[in-house]
C-alpha cells in the first residue's frame, strides 16, 4: 500500500469504528480486523501502520466524529500536517481537501463530560486525562495457587508498584504461549483490577458471590486470596463470558468456583438460595468504562448522557440486589472501572441512604496504607486503569 492508500484505509477503519460506537457494535480492534479480513493484499506492515494511525486519531478526537475523513483531517491539522499532502486522490489515497472542509476538533474527552472530569480531578484534570489516553502496559497477576511471584521468570517483567502479586511488561509478549501462562502461574490482569480484588479482603472459608463475574478475572483472584478454600458463586447474565471462564478455572487450579447463569432483570430468583448467606458480595458493575480509555479509547465515542443514565440506574439496581445476599457482618464491595462521580460516590451514597442496614467501611490506600472511605485509582497517580472502589458492611 502507498502512504496515501494507508491514510484512506485508516479513514475507512475510522468510519467503521464510529458506526460501531454509535450502534453499540463491536470494539475497535474487531472492526479493524474485519476490515483487513477482506483485504488480503495488505501486508503486515500496512496493517500495523493503518491501525496505529487510526488509533492515534481515536485518541486525539474525544467526541464521536461525523466521519472518519473529518476525524483524520482534524488530527492531521493539529498533530501531523504532513498527512495533508497525501490527500489528493493519487495512489488510492483520499480525495483532495476542499477549501473550508469541516474537520473534527481534537479534544481529549467528550465536551459534555468536561464538568464531571473536573469534579473528579480539579486543577489536575489535564494531566489525569492525558494519562487516561496514554498507552497501557501489560500487567500480569501471579496465581499464588501455582507459584509465588519470585518464582515466575518472564524476561522483561518487573513487579508492579502496588499489587503484591503483579508483574508488568512494557514490551510485547505472546503471553498465552508463555510456559508460565500455560502452567496457570500467571493471568493477564491490570494492576487496578488486582488492587480491586485485594481490597475485597476475601479469606479462606468464606462464601463469596461475584455478582458480575464476566469471564472470571476477579473470580480467579478471589479464589487465590482464599487459598482455594470456601465457596465462590460466579454469576453473570452473559453465557459466552461464563463459558470462557471454565478453561481459565481449570488452568489456574481453582475448584471452589461455581458458575451461575442469570436471567437479566430476574437475577434474584436464581440467587434465592444465597439470600442473607454471603460473607462477601462483589459487584463489578457495568459502567461507562472511563477508567479504561487507555485500552479502549473509542469508548469515549460510545458514551452519551442517556447511556450514562441507564448505566447508573442499572448499577443502583444491582447494588440493591447484592445487599439482599449479604449476611449480618458481611461485606459488599462496589467496583467500577469509571472515574465519573455519578458512578462512584453518588452510587455509594445513594445505596447507603436506601439501605440503612449498611454502613460504609474504610479501605487501605495503596499509596501509603492510610485508611480511606473509598479508593480512586487513576493512570496518572497509580499507573493502572481507573477505578472507584468502596466497601460497606451489613450491621
Amino acid at each position: 500500500m502507498t502512504p496515501a492508500a494507508r491514510v484512506q484505509a485508516a479513514i475507512e477503519c475510522l468510519d467503521l469504528i464510529a458506526a460501531a460506537a454509535r450502534e453499540g457494535g463491536a470494539a475497535a480492534d474487531t472492526m479493524v480486523a474485519r476490515y483487513f479480513a477482506t483485504r488480503r493484499y495488505a501486508g503486515s506492515q500496512d496493517r500495523r501502520a493503518v491501525r496505529e494511525l487510526a488509533y492515534a486519531v481515536v485518541r486525539a478526537i474525544g467526541d464521536r466524529p461525523a466521519s472518519g475523513r473529518g476525524a483524520l483531517l482534524g488530527y492531521a491539522r493539529a498533530s501531523d500536517p504532513a498527512l495533508l499532502d497525501l490527500f489528493g486522490g493519487d495512489g488510492h489515497g483520499p480525495a483532495a481537501v476542499v477549501p473550508g472542509e469541516v474537520a473534527s476538533v481534537p479534544n481529549p474527552a467528550p465536551g459534555w463530560l468536561t464538568g464531571a472530569l473536573a469534579e473528579r480531578f480539579g486543577a489536575d484534570t489535564p494531566r489525569q486525562v492525558a494519562a487516561l489516553l496514554g498507552r497501557a502496559p501489560l500487567d500480569l497477576r501471579v496465581n499464588t495457587l501455582r507459584a509465588r511471584r519470585d518464582q515466575v521468570v518472564i524476561d522483561g517483567a518487573e513487579p508492579t508498584p502496588f499489587a503484591a502479586t503483579g508483574l508488568r511488561l512494557t514490551m510485547p509478549l505472546a503471553v498465552e504461549a508463555h510456559p508460565a501462562f500455560v502452567a496457570g502461574e500467571v493471568e493477564i490482569q491490570d494492576e487496578g483490577s488486582q488492587l480491586a480484588a485485594a481490597a475485597c479482603a476475601a479469606a479462606s472459608g468464606m462464601t463469596v458471590v461475584d455478582l458480575c463475574a464476566g469471564a472470571g478475572g476477579k473470580t480467579l483472584a478471589l479464589a487465590a486470596a482464599m487459598a482455594n478454600t470456601g465457596r465462590i458463586v460466579a454469576a453473570d447474565t452473559d453465557r459466552g463470558r461464563l463459558d470462557r471462564m471454565g478453561p481459565r478455572l481449570v488452568r489456574a487450579g481453582v475448584t471452589i468456583a461455581e458458575r451461575r447463569l442469570l436471567d437479566p432483570a430476574r437475577e434474584a430468583a436464581a440467587l434465592g438460595d444465597l439470600t442473607g448467606a454471603a460473607d462477601l458480595v462483589v459487584v463489578d458493575a457495568p459502567c461507562s468504562g472511563t477508567g479504561t480509555w487507555r485500552r479502549n479509547p473509542e469508548a469515549r465515542w460510545r458514551l452519551t448522557p442517556a447511556r450514562l443514565g441507564r448505566l447508573a440506574a442499572e448499577q443502583a439496581r444491582l447494588f440493591d440486589l447484592a445487599a439482599t445476599l449479604v449476611r449480618p457482618g458481611g461485606a459488599l464491595m462496589w467496583i467500577v472501572c469509571s472515574l465519573l462521580p455519578a458512578e462512584g460516590e453518588a452510587q455509594r451514597d445513594g445505596f447507603l441512604r436506601r439501605n440503612r442496614g449498611f454502613a460504609g467501611e474504610t479501605l487501605r490506600n495503596p499509596d501509603d496504607g492510610a485508611a480511606v472511605n473509598q479508593l480512586v485509582l487513576t493512570p496518572g497517580d497509580h499507573g493502572c486503569d481507573g477505578f472507584f472502589i468502596a466497601r460497606a458492611v451489613r450491621l
